[in-house]
C-alpha cells in the first residue's frame, strides 16, 4: 500500500507552538491534509504522552485516532545545539529512554524538545541499545543542525555513524542539493513539516511517500530502512529556495552575497551586521560533486507549496487565512477528498472543472516547476510569484536573483 507521512511535527507542549496542537486536532486536520501517518513529535512530555493514550492501540508502536495513524517521535536538542529526530518502537521503549537521559536534561518534563548534555555519538548508542530509529534533523539548517556544526556524519556519530539511516533534509534543501555530499548516498532522505501549528499551510507542508504493507511503525522503519520490499517512494517539500537560510545574506538589511564574497567581507555586512552562511553555500563547501548524483533508491522529488499559498497567490490576495482562500480550499478538497491528491494526484482537467481558471492555472505552475522563486536568506524567506504568459519562455533555471524550482527527476 501506500502512504504519505508527515514524520516531524510539534505538540502545544513545545516552545512558540500553537494551543490548538492537540491530538485531535491534528488527527482531524492530517485526514483532511491527506497524511495516513504522523509522527506524535514531544513522546518524552508525560502531558503528551498521556494525550497520545487516548488514541486507539493498533500495535505497541502505532495509534490511531479519526482515521490518522500516529508513531512515537521526539526531537531532542544535544551537545553543541545539534537537533536529532528519534523513532520509538513502542512506549516501553519511551520510558526507558527517559529513564536513561532524566540526569542529563533539564527541561525533560517542561519542554516537548528537551535538551540532553551528551554528544551525538554517546545519544545514537542510546538509541541503538533501545533500538529507537535516530538521525540529523533539518540537517542543513544553520543554527541548530548537524552539518552547521559538524563537516560528517562521523564528526557528529562518532563510531554510531553507520547505525544512522536517515537525514531529514529541511526547508532549505532537497535532493537535489543533498545528494551533491557522497555520504548521504546511503541514507533515506525524509522531507517533513516540522509543524507547530495544525493550520494546512503548515501540517504536511513538507511528506514522505512509502509504499509499505501496512500503515504502522514497524512498516515505516522497513520503509526507512528499504528492507522487505518497503520503501520511499516520493518526497514532497517547498521549492528550497523559498528557505529563509538558502542562500548568505545579511541577517539585519538582507542583503545577498555569493560565497566568495562573503568570504572576502569576511562575513560582514556593508552595513556592518553579521552575514548568515546560506544552506546552499554550505553545501557547496561541503559538496563532493558539482551536480548531483542520485543512488539508484533515491525517490522523485516535487517542489510544492500549500495549497492555501497556491490559491492565495492565484486570486492575487495576500493572507492564506481568509474567508475567500478558506472556502476555495474547502471546495477542492470536499471535491476530491484532501489537499494532497488535489497538488500531487488529481487530474488538472478535473480540478478545472472545480475551481477558477486562475487556481487550476497555478496548480499547474506549480507542478511543471514554472514559478518564479526570489531566494530566501539571513532569515527572510524567499518570495514565489506566479509567472505571466509572456514570461513563461524567458524562464531559466539557476539565475542568481530569480530562480525556478529546480527539476524534478
Amino acid at each position: 500500500m501506500i502512504i504519505n507521512a508527515d514524520l516531524h511535527i510539534h505538540s502545544r507542549f513545545s516552545g512558540a507552538t500553537s494551543e490548538k496542537m492537540s491530538i485531535q486536532t491534528i488527527s482531524l486536520e492530517a485526514h483532511r491534509k491527506g497524511v495516513n501517518v504522523v509522527a506524535t513529535g514531544d513522546c518524552l512530555h508525560s502531558g503528551w504522552l498521556k494525550e497520545i493514550s487516548q488514541c486507539n492501540v493498533i500495535d505497541e508502536g502505532t495509534f490511531e485516532l479519526n482515521s490518522t495513524r500516529f508513531i512515537l517521535n521526539t526531537e531532542i536538542e544535544a551537545q553543541k545545539r545539534v537537533h536529532h529526530l528519534l523513532y520509538f518502537p513502542s512506549v516501553s521503549a519511551v520510558w526507558d529512554f527517559k529513564e536513561r537521559i532524566k540526569f542529563i536534561s533539564k527541561n525533560l518534563e517542561t519542554d516537548g524538545r528537551p535538551n540532553v548534555d551528551i554528544s551525538g555519538e554517546e545519544l545514537a548508542q542510546i538509541a541503538k541499545d533501545l533500538d529507537i530509529l535516530i538521525g540529523p534533523a533539518h540537517a542543513f539548517t544553520p543554527w541548530t543542525a548537524m552539518y552547521a556544526y559538524y563537516n560528517s556524519l562521523d564528526e557528529c556519530y562518532g563510531k554510531l555513524s553507520e547505525y544512522i539511516s536517515f537525514v531529514e533534509l529541511g526547508l532549505s534543501a532537497d535532493s537535489n542539493f543533498a545528494d551533491k555530499i557522497k555520504e548521504l548516498h546511503r541514507l533515506t532522505f525524509l522531507t517533513n513539516s516540522d509543524c507547530h501549528s495544525p493550520h494546512p499551510v503548515r501540517l504536511a507542508r513538507e511528506f514522505n511517500r512509502f509504499e509499505v504493507g501496512d500503515a504502522t511503525f514497524k512498516e515505516i522503519k522497513k520503509a526507512i530502512l528499504r528492507i522487505g520490499g518497503n520503501k520511499p517512494v516520493l518526497n514532497v517539500g517547498l521549492p528550497p529556495q523559498e528557505g529563509k537560510y538558502h542562500e548568505s545574506a545579511c541577517m539585519s538589511c538582507f542583503t545577498h552575497y555569493t560565497l566568495e564574497e562573503a568570504t572576502q567581507r569576511r562575513w560582514k555586512c556593508r552595513c556592518g551586521k553579521r552575514i548568515k552562511k546560506g544552506v546552499k553555500d554550505r553545501i557547496s563547501e561541503m559538496a563532493d560533486f558539482t551536480m548531483p548524483i542520485h543512488p539508484g533508491h533515491r525517490p522523485r522529488y516535487i517542489h510544492l507549496i500549500p495549497l492555501a499559498e497556491i490559491i492565495t497567490k492565484a486570486i492575487g490576495q495576500h493572507n492564506p487565512f481568509t474567508q475567500t482562500v478558506t472556502k476555495r480550499w474547502n471546495e477542492l478538497v470536499d471535491a476530491f477528498g484532501s489537499e494532497i491528491n488535489v497538488l500531487v494526484d488529481v487530474d488538472i482537467g478535473d480540478i478545472s472543472r472545480i475551481t477558477a481558471p486562475a487556481i487550476t492555472e497555478a496548480i499547474q505552475a506549480f507542478r511543471e516547476n514554472k514559478v518564479i522563486i526570489r531566494p530566501g536568506g539571513g532569515g527572510e524567506y524567499g518570495k514565489i510569484e506566479l509567472p505571466h504568459k509572456e514570461e513563461l519562455a524567458e524562464l531559466q533555471i539557476g539565475q542568481s536573483d530569480v530562480q525556478t524550482s529546480l527539476v524534478d527527476f
